[in-house]
This record gives structure tokens, C-alpha cells and sequence, in this order.
């Protein structure tokens, strides 16, 4: 006698952003040979090895700087953090002497209390800190831009802090890479503060937002916080650019190499395939990239198919 398994439908859960099941389903069966297929042909998808990310990333940022000290030519970088791989950037700058005076670099977002204040420069958790200590502190005196080009959230810049992007041209690159939610730095698909129809969206500039808790969970893996999953250890807001600092930057260069710490499980295995080749909406923040010229790097592990395992529990 067959044992038929009953059909069971359901709702995703209210704190799911995206809900359309039907896309969901569509693109969670997109086949890694698959992945680097899309319409834009301005949007450039690449499959790597998982090794080769983060020297792609290196590469191009320090191509950047190079060019910036040999042209004299501004640059304007938003970059993500908390990354460690900066320290490396900072060794082929100092073992090149290149000069970095004309760098501008502006912190992709950063941590904010309850009530919106956001975390100073000095605490050892924060974005900022992050960024001086891996990237300009590890850069050689001679070499460093004046600090006042390297640009985190404060309290007195958040209202204008567009708007100093924009003053500089502005930014050159803006390197992202997607979160649990889709979000692009901490442009959050359930955020109130970014709820608005696509066109409108698309035109919002720096704020203060509430992080999903999604997005908690997720940082609290990160290795500052011992990932261990200490929700309670994640500020519960957080300033951060908007979708038209991102549409307005000149270059885009976004990856996807997330797993949980070395291993084959990550989260963005199904949030790249939503945002790669899902629906252009503000209820998955990164999938404004599709419709921009961007390079997007893919590593081999989160293009793997997603199948059931049925030999792993938890």
C-alpha cells in the first residue's frame, strides 16, 4: 500500500518580507549552471571559486586607489563592513607606496540604539571602528588619506550624509553583498522608515532604520559578537545609506560568499537567487542591482543547487 503524503499548505510567516510563493519556488530551482543567465546585459553575474572573492574584491579596490594616486583623480568608495580582508588591501598598498590622499571613503552604515543614537567611532563593535582599524590605521602614516576622508555616521552627519556623497561627485564604487532579508547595507525590506513605492523608493537617501530580525540573527554570527547567536548583543536600529546613493554611485560590485564560517550551509544560497533573478521590488532591497550596470561575483558554494538533504537534522 503506498503511503501518499498529504498536500500541507501554507503562509509564510508574517516577519517573511516576500511572500509571492510562486516566485519563491521559481527561483529556488534556478541550477547553478544557470545562475550567471540574465537579461541585463549590463548586470554581469560570475560564478567563482569561494577562494577567489575576496582577491577579485581586493583586486579592484586596489586598481582603484592606484589609478587614484598615478591620475590624481578623486575616488569615492561606499564601503561594507565589519571586514578584516581590508588589512590585506592595506599590505599591497604599503608594499607598493601608494599614495591615498585622494581617497574618500564613506561607511557603508553603522549601529544605532533604541532611540537612534548611533555608536561612536570608538566602540569596539560598531562599522566605523571596524573600517579605521582594518583599512586606515593599517595603511602606512605616509600613505593615509586625511582621516577626514575616511567617513562614518555620526549623530551630526546623518541628516546631510547623502548629500556629502553627492558633494563629491558621487560615489566612484559602492561595494555591497545581500543579507538574509535582501537588504543592501541595512536598507531593510520591513523597515518603516523605507516603505514607499518602487519610484519613490529609489530616492531615498541616508537614515536612521529598524534592523529585521532576520538581520539580527544573522549578525549575530559575526565574529565580534562570538558568533554564538546572542540576539541581545545586535543594536536594534542602525543608520545607513538609501537605495539613491547606491542607483547614483558611477560602479557597482556586489558578492555572494556567505556560509557559516567555512562550511557547505548559508543562508544566501536562496537570497542571491531572489535577488539575481527575482522581481524588482523594495520587499528585496538588492534586486535594484538588476536593473544597474554591476559586477556581481558568485562563489561556486552559494550557487550550488538547493536540494533537500535529508541526512542533516540541525
Amino acid at each position: 500500500m503506498k503511503n501518499l503524503s498529504e498536500q500541507f499548505e501554507f503562509t509564510p510567516s508574517e516577519w517573511v518580507p516576500f511572500k509571492d510563493k510562486n516566485e519563491i519556488n521559481r527561483v529556488a530551482k534556478i541550477k547553478k549552471e544557470e545562475i550567471e543567465k540574465h537579461s541585463n546585459p549590463d548586470f554581469k553575474i560570475k560564478v567563482v571559486p569561494d577562494m577567489d572573492v575576496d582577491y577579485l574584491w581586493i583586486t579592484d579596490m586596489f586598481k582603484r586607489i592606484k589609478k587614484a594616486s598615478e591620475t590624481g583623480e578623486r575616488l569615492v568608495m561606499i564601503l561594507p563592513n565589519p571586514a578584516p580582508v581590508y588589512r590585506h588591501l592595506a599590505r599591497l598598498i604599503n608594499a607598493c607606496q601608494i599614495d591615498c590622499r585622494n581617497v574618500y571613503a564613506f561607511a557603508m552604515d553603522e549601529y544605532a540604539d533604541e532611540n537612534g543614537k548611533i555608536a561612536p567611532e570608538n566602540w569596539e563593535f560598531g562599522f566605523t571602528n571596524a573600517m579605521m582599524k582594518y583599512f586606515y590605521y593599517e595603511i602606512e602614516e605616509k600613505l593615509r588619506p586625511p582621516k577626514k576622508q575616511i567617513v562614518g555616521f555620526t549623530n551630526q552627519n546623518i541628516q546631510h550624509y547623502s548629500q556629502m556623497i553627492a558633494d563629491l561627485g558621487g560615489a566612484d564604487i559602492c561595494y555591497s553583498g545581500p543579507g538574509w532579508t535582501g537588504h543592501l547595507a541595512f536598507i531593510e525590506p520591513d523597515a518603516p522608515e523605507f516603505q514607499a513605492p518602487l519610484e519613490e523608493w529609489k530616492q531615498l537617501s541616508a537614515r536612521i532604520c529598524t534592523l529585521s530580525p532576520f538581520t539580527l540573527a544573522q549578525n549575530s554570527l559575526h565574529g565580534c559578537f562570538g558568533k554564538s547567536g546572542n540576539l541581545a548583543a545586535i543594536p536594534p536600529k542602525a543608520a545607513t545609506i538609501g537605495p539613491a546613493d547606491v542607483i547614483n554611485a558611477k560602479n557597482r560590485f556586489d558578492t555572494h560568499a556567505i556560509t557559516v564560517h567555512g562550511t557547505s550551509t548559508a543562508w544566501q544560497r536562496f537570497i542571491s537567487r531572489l535577488v539575481l533573478h527575482g522581481p524588482v521590488t523594495p520587499l528585496v532591497p538588492e534586486s535594484i542591482l538588476q536593473t544597474l550596470p554591476t559586477e556581481v561575483y558568485v562563489s561556486e558554494t552559494i550557487a550550488q543547487n538547493i536540494e533537500t538533504d535529508w541526512s542533516k537534522g540541525y
